[in-house]
């Protein structure tokens, strides 16, 4: 018994840095769904690198509502998802995972940002200390879903504000001056 307590210390000390697609790792074009349409943030790949060395697992957070919408398929999401993954992985940076909700706004799910759900999964399944975690992000929502999860650390791209933000920053080399 002793064992599996220190197993799930260990797990819990894991720490996470949790962020927005649209907007952080690419160029929100609005409805971002295919390859051609897919352009990276400038600096997203040197400060990726930088937190996985840091001992940081990567894990993306994503509203698709266009899914939901209509306007293109889960197909569409996972094929632009894996191709991004790739680029990634080219780079020398892991993604743990990518979690994303389909779901249009009305649907009032429990995963759609500014609910916690998606942090809630991600903490669970990979043993997360929210505490020691990070979310970066380009909305308030993003911000609101991160404190209910309990994500410590909550980083608001751009110039919009969110009370539930800890640090704002203008564009992602700042990210790499904050004390993470």
């Amino acid at each position: 018994m002793k064992k599996e307590t220190v197993k799930n210390e260990a797990l819990l000390q894991r720490k996470a840095f949790f962020l927005d697609r649209d907007g952080i790792i690419n160029i929100d074009r609005g409805y971002v769904s295919r390859i051609e349409d897919f352009t990276f943030i400038d600096g997203v790949f040197e400060a990726l690198r930088s937190l996985s060395a840091k001992g940081y697992l990567l894990i993306v957070v994503t509203n698709q509502s266009g899914i939901g919408r209509g306007y293109y398929t889960e197909e569409n999401f996972r094929t632009l998802t894996d191709w991004m993954l790739e680029r990634f992985a080219e780079h020398g940076i892991p993604i743990a995972q990518v979690y994303s909700c389909p779901h249009a706004p009305e649907a009032d799910c429990s995963c759609r940002k500014p609910a916690p759900g998606l942090f809630l999964q991600a903490l669970r399944e990979h043993g997360i200390d929210p505490c020691a975690s990070w979310m970066i992000g380009d909305k308030p929502s993003d911000m609101v879903a991160a404190a209910a999860a309990g994500i410590g650390n909550r980083v608001l791209l751009g110039c919009l504000q969110s009370p539930e933000s800890t640090s704002t920053i203008s564009n992602l080399s700042e990210l790499l001056a904050l004390p993470v």
